[in-house]
């Protein structure tokens, strides 16, 4: 169902067999409906003056949230400041395509090691793994356990060892966005709910009224929600196998890789991809697209979308299992083991996400809080918050492993060349099971 429309309620598509996998997501519905009826759920206690008793020096934050988002948390930064007068942090802002490696480069030289990082999920285990980020167990960053947090959001976060390594601050995922005056131009009545559908509407669309009818990102991240469709994933952690080669991963990028051959789907280009599939949708130029709660705000700001309600969002496709499933995204913020300011680091973490700072983040800029105290009414009454809220209920956390941002690297020339054309879906993902296996993951078995 078009949540958009109709705030609040559920999207009854991908029904069906679930896998124990999918399952969860039904938890994650569960746990957000009782926690917004509770009072006070995921609040850290302790007052300012209590946790800020002996504390003070300085803080260097590397933020990578970009332009559009950074002013916002340099007000949050300055109400830090104020709060806690006796710590200072000096906020970087540092490219999120360079943060990666630059905090590598930076541990490795010991030189200007920043205290606390805003870290894609996807490199928090594997910077904990080798060693990087301290344990916030039992540290005024948590003040508790992760109760108050969407249990999708933790993952990333918890190690096999029982260790805390990060805070989730934003939490995102992806969503069918689609253009309602495109599709009523088309005589389109609702948003598709399988990949079948969406390739006949996409199709329908181009002939109807000439634009695409969905534009594709060759970003590795964006071809979950097509394995997801087929209940499978790039690795199975738990039995030590690479599943990204498998039957059901070879016939999830296959739907992927038709809508390009089909026509339903524009041939997207070897650079600039993401780019290049924002601006041909706030512009017209396409219809549909597959992305996350922080494209919109660049969006609604474009013509196209003047009329907010002109932007609608649902749940990705089900696949042919009837199974609909998108990844979690979002970001943590980590400590360094090397920092000389743990205490105040930890206070800083804390007060950045604690849940009026993510209310404050969410009505600001539209990202998605990772505490479920923070989706109050407010930041609900927002459709298009609201609809990625819903879209969470499909959310699937990805494993939380050492050598998952690397991963991704692998993937994305195979990734980009089979929805050129350049290489099979089989032969693709299978080199990339080859490499995983050599490079990566030599404990893990090639499941086929």
């Amino acid at each position: 169902m078009e949540s958009c429309i109709q705030p609040g309620t559920s999207d009854s598509a991908g029904g069906g067999v679930r896998s124990a996998r999918f399952r969860r997501t039904a938890a994650l519905a569960a746990a957000c409906s009782l926690a917004l009826t509770a009072t006070a759920c995921g609040i850290l206690g302790g007052s300012p003056e209590e946790d800020s008793a002996g504390v003070s020096g300085s803080v260097t934050w590397w933020d990578t949230s970009g332009e559009a988002e950074a002013p916002h948390f340099a007000e949050l930064v300055a109400a830090f400041e104020k709060e806690y007068p006796d710590i200072d942090v000096e906020h970087v802002t540092v490219p999120f395509d360079q943060a990666q490696q630059r905090f590598l480069d930076a541990v490795e030289s010991g030189r200007d090691v920043p205290d606390v990082l805003r870290a894609d999920v996807g490199w928090t285990a594997g910077f904990a793994a080798d060693g990087h980020l301290a344990d916030l167990t039992g540290t005024a960053a948590l003040d508790g356990d992760m109760s108050g947090f969407l249990p999708t959001t933790t993952a990333s976060v918890t190690l096999e060892d029982g260790g805390v390594y990060g805070v989730p601050q934003v939490t995102d995922t992806l969503a069918l966005l689609y253009n309602r005056r495109i599709f009523e131009r088309a005589g389109i009545s609702r948003p598709p709910s399988t990949w079948k559908d969406l390739k006949d509407t996409a199709l329908k669309i181009k002939e109807e009224t000439g634009a695409e009818g969905i534009v594709l990102n060759p970003d590795p991240f964006f071809s979950l929600p097509f394995l997801y469709g087929e209940e499978s994933d790039l690795v199975d952690v738990g039995s030590r196998s690479i599943t990204v080669a498998n039957a059901a991963s070879v016939r999830g990028v296959s739907t992927a890789a038709d809508l390009v051959a089909s026509g339903a789907a524009p041939e997207p280009p070897e650079e600039d991809a993401y780019a290049a599939m924002q601006n041909a949708f706030k512009s017209g130029e396409a219809a549909m697209m597959i992305n996350g709660p922080w494209a919109t705000a660049d969006i609604l700001s474009s013509p196209e979308f003047e009329d907010r309600g002109n932007l609608g969002i649902a749940a990705v496709p089900a696949g042919s299992t009837g199974t609909a499933g998108s990844p979690t995204g979002g970001h943590n913020l980590v400590v360094s083991a090397k920092s000389e300011n743990l205490d105040a680091s930890y206070l800083f973490v804390r007060y950045m996400t604690e849940k009026e700072q993510q209310e404050s983040t969410a009505l600001t800029l539209g990202l998605l809080p990772t505490r479920t105290a923070a989706y109050t009414a407010k930041v609900l009454s927002d459709p298009v918050r609201d609809s990625f809220y819903l879209a969470l209920t499909k959310a699937v956390a990805r494993p939380s492993l050492p050598e998952g941002g690397e991963l991704f690297v692998a993937l994305q020339p195979h990734y980009t060349a089979i929805l050129r054309g350049e290489e099979t879906p089989r032969d693709g993902l299978a080199r990339t099971a080859e490499e995983w296996s050599a490079r990566l993951l030599p404990g893990y078995r090639v499941e086929e």
